[in-house]
């Protein structure tokens, strides 16, 4: 589980996806769980819980910024 950045350029916007971790930051991902606004305040952050849930109970390792936006809305501990 990590982030893809969307958005133009300096107006960074991220996608929350899960990716196998070979494939490059951008490119071909399996599933989208979320996304993460970092340039609103307070930054949006948006979790489908029980996709996020389901992926996290089947095993998938989360990056560490990934685990803080989890721990944030409440997803994980």
């Amino acid at each position: 589980m990590r982030l893809r950045r969307m958005g133009a350029k300096k107006k960074p916007f991220y996608r929350i996806v899960i990716a196998d971790e070979r494939a490059p930051r951008d490119g071909k991902f399996i599933d989208q769980v979320g996304t993460y606004n970092p340039l609103t305040n307070p930054s949006e952050i948006k979790f489908d819980e029980e996709k996020t849930r389901e992926w996290l109970r089947k095993g998938v390792q989360p990056t560490d910024t990934v685990k803080k936006l989890l721990k944030i809305c409440g997803i994980t501990k």
